[in-house]
């Protein structure tokens, strides 16, 4: 980890000029103001952009004399960044995909925050959740109101080998031969690929306007210090609207090989294209990864066959090896979800069609208590199955690498999942596979599981 450290002041250059005054009051209280500690530890993560690090404690730890001071002018706003990690500087001059991130985030958590207190938020219905997501996307001017559907999500682990990410970067490159834009988790790994791979495509195209979105949320940022390719960075506030702003905003998902992170979004999204509401909703989703990736798809098809049955197989295909097949099965796919909203009436940058069930929604705390009260049953509805099984996977996220989950574990010992025998069985297996792959971890570090399967 790079401990050497800079000074700088720097100021917005294309978004978030001003702040009112009772905002920036808000933020410079002292540091154990709660808004000001998210920031700081959201732009931590950002200058620290370029670490192949997931050990978030230990970057707080290196770090604990950095700061910032929020300073509103007349003539605008101005940070003041003490001690701060030296990979987003080059000769004390910060690289400008940092200060457009660093904005990003002050832009972000600002609105977030006074959404809390705008009556016309309502969080207490699946209706008005989505509003909220879509009022969080269009305050970071995510949603691009002119353009055909192009936008394709990519998710995959932030520990893989050489083999595949050089994969993900050949589909990016594919995608964007094809003119088309990627969405990812914004992280390293399979998130960095394909971005990198359609910056090169875009400009083989001579395409100037090329869209890396990068989605991301407090708890994981730390963990995942965005990659330096993100030219739009979006922090919801929790994992729950994270994912729903891929669904809504995405035409297309394209899913590399992951561990329970990438478990965990295809479980919420086959969840949803379950749901009876979405039957006949285009949508179109690729599992692909390279010759080696054959075994990790095998049994991630099998797990999803055993649990969630064949209609859940039906939602995707799986492409081994062939970049380009997947490039040009995501344009067809494409092209049937442009006909479907065109036809439908339908926003092409904000999938209002796709019915999303309030229990995916809903924000879930990974505590000891709420993971053991669990419903694991094959008699469940399968949306809510998945539903549930998502929330497995996202609480074994936040013990891997979310600081908050780690306390708990640390305090409070591995999570412990109970269910059904078969499901329980399915997990445990395809949690071994993942261990045994060293997926759950960057590669060379010792795993010790946060989970117990009872």
């Amino acid at each position: 980890m790079n401990h050497l450290k800079v000074n700088a002041e720097i100021s917005p250059k294309r978004s978030l000029e001003v702040l009112s005054q009772k905002e920036v009051k808000r933020l410079k209280v002292a540091s154990d103001n709660a808004l000001y500690s998210l920031f700081r530890q959201c732009a931590l993560a950002i200058f620290h952009s370029g670490s192949e690090s997931d050990n978030s404690p230990a970057l707080l730890s290196s770090f604990q004399d950095f700061d910032i001071d929020i300073i509103q002018q007349n003539r605008g706003l101005r940070l003041n960044i003490i001690n701060a990690p030296s990979n987003a500087f080059v000769d004390g001059e910060i690289i400008e995909s940092s200060r457009d991130m660093v904005f990003s985030a002050l832009r972000d958590i600002i609105y977030s925050e006074s959404e809390k207190y705008n009556k016309r938020v309502d969080l207490n219905s699946s209706a008005g959740l989505t509003d909220h997501v879509f009022h969080l996307l269009r305050n970071a001017n995510a949603l691009h109101t002119r353009e055909k559907p192009r936008l394709v999500v990519c998710w995959g682990g932030h520990s893989i080998g050489e083999l595949e990410y050089d994969y993900t970067k050949d589909v990016g490159h594919q995608l964007g031969l094809r003119k088309l834009d990627i969405c990812t988790g914004c992280g390293p790994g399979a998130m960095k690929g394909p971005m990198k791979g359609a910056t090169i495509a875009h400009a083989k195209q001579r395409i100037k306007d090329g869209r890396y979105l990068g989605l991301t949320e407090p708890g994981i940022i730390t963990a995942e210090s965005p990659n330096p390719i993100v030219n739009e960075l979006v922090i919801l506030p929790d994992i729950e609207k994270r994912l729903e702003a891929f669904i809504r905003l995405g035409h297309g998902i394209v899913v590399f090989p992951g561990g329970a992170g990438t478990t965990e979004e295809i479980l919420y999204l086959l969840g949803i294209l379950l749901h009876p509401n979405n039957k006949n909703i285009p949508f179109p989703v690729v599992f692909t990864g390279p010759d080696s990736a054959h075994e990790y798809f095998e049994k991630l098809d099998a797990f999803i066959g055993n649990i969630l049955g064949r209609k859940a197989q039906q939602c995707y295909q799986i492409i081994i090896g062939d970049s380009a097949k997947v490039a040009t099965t995501m344009v067809r796919g494409l092209a049937e979800v442009e006909a479907y909203r065109r036809d439908n009436n339908d926003a092409y940058f904000f999938n209002w069609s796709l019915f999303i069930d309030e229990e995916f929604q809903k924000p879930f705390i990974p505590t000891h208590k709420n993971v053991a009260a669990l419903e694991l049953d094959p008699d469940l509805p399968i949306h809510q199955l998945a539903a549930n099984l998502r929330r497995v996977f996202s609480a074994i996220v936040a013990g891997n690498v979310k600081s908050e989950g780690i306390q708990f574990v640390q305090q409070h010992g591995p999570y412990q999942i109970n269910g059904n025998r078969k499901i329980m069985a399915a997990v445990e297996e395809l949690l071994d596979a993942f261990v045994q792959q060293q997926r759950m971890n960057l590669p060379g570090n010792h795993y010790v599981p946060c989970y117990e399967i009872a």
